[in-house]
């Protein structure tokens, strides 16, 4: 999985209480093994593991 900093995602992430949820994030960083990133959907900056990232998809903005 290939994530920029600065890039802007939809994405569905399971947390460890096997709640699945759907989030909008901006990327500030990542590695391996976690992605730290401004999450829309709870107004702060939040930590995701990877392993537990199901899917992203890039926003498109509109009229592209």
């Amino acid at each position: 999985m290939s994530i920029k900093p600065g890039e802007r995602l939809e994405m569905i992430y399971i947390d460890h209480n096997n709640k699945i949820t759907q989030r909008t994030i901006k990327v500030l960083r990542s590695n391996e093994d976690t992605v730290l990133a401004y999450c829309y959907t709870k107004k702060q900056v939040r930590t995701f593991k990877v392993e537990n990232i199901l899917s992203t998809q890039p926003i498109r903005r509109m009229g592209a």
